[in-house]
């Protein structure tokens, strides 16, 4: 049996109820909606909190029948069958709720800004770029979650040297952050005349999109530059002061937007920079709470060589967790449900021992 905080469930339940009647003398719409939100997270491990007391009780009532000598041969068969399937549901529940009862990333319900970069490679690591976005736009299309580009250069060939993407539905960070990392590749290249295989790679980063409540950035600690972007080309040359760049000087970050919106070039410019600031935030609080705790998933580290996709064996492997799939040509077109499965429930085991032994 799993040895559960009964302290800390208590106090989910009771703080349940307290929301529950809180919520239902009336408060004022905005207090409404901050409480609908806690009681909303919070429902599901109160179910099962309820369901396990349930089922404890019901084995309390079920050996008590057993050792009363007054029970009859039939009543004795029937509680005698009950008992094992009992004990069972009262073992997966807990195990569930102990993992309901894990502390949660606060960015996991958040939207995500993806960027994917051709490293290593040249042409190849381009083209690679381009297939791994893809890769996301049809998982992302699985999900349900809205994909849109907020800026891209092409490369030579095909593919992209850099594209950043938002991705916004229902829990995409959490699901999406273990991505982050350098991803390589192995195959031969179309442009390759001997049949020669060729390693490339292309470095992948998922920020969590934060809001102006996660993260301040001051006026005076940003220049926004506004720069001339050329048009079309021919008789039509349209050249506009559109392309906007934003420096954020205390960190030297700096973003480029350069469509056709000045607008809307500079919200996305913020959008990006928020986020990378935000993300700076929170690597600098992993790596402090990392010196004693070793829970997570790689290290974030954005130069890590976290995956290989090698195209001649059918094969990708995720050297993190050891997993190796050979259906290859499944996870390129956006069946990535297994290997994002396997890394969260990597990261929950991690999380549980440390769990257990604290």
């Amino acid at each position: 049996m799993i040895n559960l905080p009964r302290d800390r469930m208590d106090q989910v339940v009771k703080r349940f109820d307290m929301l529950e009647a809180q919520m239902a003398a009336g408060p004022d719409p905005d207090a409404y909606v901050k409480m609908a939100s806690e009681y909303a997270d919070i429902q599901e491990m109160v179910a099962k909190i309820r369901e396990l007391r349930a089922a404890e009780q019901e084995v309390v009532d079920l050996e008590a029948m057993l050792s009363d000598k007054g029970t009859d041969a039939e009543m004795r068969a029937l509680a005698e069958g009950e008992l094992p399937a009992v004990e069972e549901k009262i073992e997966d529940l807990q195990k569930e709720i102990q993992i309901l009862l894990l502390p949660k990333d606060a960015a996991d319900e958040k939207n995500a800004i993806l960027e994917i970069r051709a490293g290593t490679g040249g042409d190849e690591a381009a083209l690679f770029a381009g297939d791994l976005f893809r890769m996301y736009e049809r998982y992302a299309a699985e999900q349900g979650w809205r994909m849109e580009v907020a800026s891209a250069s092409e490369g030579e060939v095909g593919g992209f040297k850099e594209i950043i993407a938002t991705v916004s539905g229902k829990g995409v960070f959490a699901k999406l952050k273990y991505e982050s990392g350098v991803h390589r590749v192995q195959r031969v290249p179309e442009t390759e005349g001997s049949g020669r295989i060729h390693t490339s790679a292309a470095t992948v980063a998922v920020l969590p999109e934060a809001e102006e409540v996660d993260i301040e950035i001051r006026a005076e600690d940003i220049r926004i530059d506004t720069m001339r972007a050329s048009g079309s080309g021919g008789q039509h040359v349209n050249t506009t002061d559109s392309a906007v760049r934003i420096t954020h000087l205390p960190t030297g970050i700096m973003v480029v937007q350069a469509e056709k919106s000045q607008h809307q070039n500079r919200a996305r410019a913020m959008q990006i920079l928020r986020a990378r600031l935000f993300d700076m935030e929170r690597s600098k609080a992993d790596a402090e709470r990392s010196e004693s705790r070793k829970a997570q998933v790689g290290s974030g580290d954005r130069s890590e060589r976290i995956r290989t996709y090698n195209f001649p064996q059918g094969r990708v492997t995720d050297h993190r967790i050891n997993l190796t799939l050979y259906k290859l040509d499944r996870v390129m077109m956006g069946e990535m449900g297994e290997i994002v499965d396997a890394l969260i429930s990597d990261h929950q085991s991690k999380l549980l021992a440390e769990f257990s032994e604290g």
